[in-house]
C-alpha cells in the first residue's frame, strides 16, 4: 500500500489537474514594430482568445496577408475533447489515493507523460500545418519557400515578428502535477528498499 505521504501528493497532483480549467494552457506571443504593445494568444483547454480583446481578430487579418489558415478555435476537435481528457486523470487519481495501489500510482504518471507528450506532438502538428499549408494563391505577400510554424517550445522570428510560445499556468500546473506523481513514485520505491534493505 502507498504510504501517507504519497497518497498526499497524489491528491495535490489530482486537484493541481483543476487549474487547467480556469488558466490557459499555453501562451504565444508575437512582438514587431507596428505593434509596440504585442499580439497575444492563449490557448485553454477548450478553446483559444486574443491576450487582449482584439488580437485573435488581428492575428486572423495579419494571417490572410500570408494565406495563412483563420484560427478558428470551434473547428479544432482537440479543444471539444481534452477538457473530459483532463476530468478523467483527475479522477484517475484521486481513485489511486482512495485505493493506495503503488500499481495505479505508477499507471497514472506513466498515463499523464504519454497524455502530455500526444498533445505537444498535436500542437507541433497543428503549428506545421497552419504554417506550411497556406494559400499562396490569394495571399497577398508571397514569399517562395517561406513557411511561418511557430515554435512549440521558445522563440522563433517569422517576417518582423518575434514568435514566443511557452507555457501558461495551466500548462505549468500539469508539469508539477506529473512532478508531484514522480515524488511520490521516488518515496514509495524508498519505501520498499527500506523494507528489503
Amino acid at each position: 500500500m502507498m504510504q501517507r505521504v504519497s497518497r498526499i501528493l497524489m491528491t495535490v497532483a489530482s486537484l493541481l489537474l483543476l487549474l487547467a480549467f480556469v488558466f490557459p494552457l499555453w501562451r504565444i506571443s508575437l512582438d514587431a514594430p507596428q505593434y509596440p504593445e504585442g499580439l497575444g494568444l492563449r490557448i485553454w483547454i477548450n478553446t483559444i482568445t486574443g491576450e487582449k480583446p482584439h488580437d485573435l481578430e488581428n492575428i486572423n487579418g495579419l494571417n490572410h496577408y500570408i494565406g495563412m489558415q483563420k484560427i478558428v478555435p470551434d473547428s479544432i476537435p482537440e479543444l471539444v475533447y481534452m477538457p473530459y481528457i483532463v476530468a478523467v486523470m483527475i479522477l484517475f487519481g484521486l481513485l489511486v489515493v482512495a485505493f493506495g495501489k503503488r500499481k495505479l500510482l505508477y499507471s497514472w504518471v506513466v498515463v499523464m507523460i504519454l497524455i502530455s507528450l500526444a498533445g505537444l506532438a498535436d500542437f507541433y502538428k497543428w503549428g506545421y500545418d497552419y504554417g506550411h499549408n497556406l494559400d499562396t494563391e490569394h495571399a497577398a505577400i508571397k514569399i517562395p519557400g517561406m513557411a511561418y510554424q511557430p515554435p512549440v517550445i521558445g522563440s522563433k522570428q517569422i517576417l518582423n515578428f518575434k514568435a514566443f510560445s511557452f507555457p501558461d499556468v495551466g500548462g505549468l500546473a500539469i508539469v508539477l502535477s506529473i512532478g508531484l506523481g514522480f515524488a511520490a513514485i521516488v518515496i514509495e520505491r524508498r519505501e520498499d528498499k527500506n523494507q528489503n534493505g
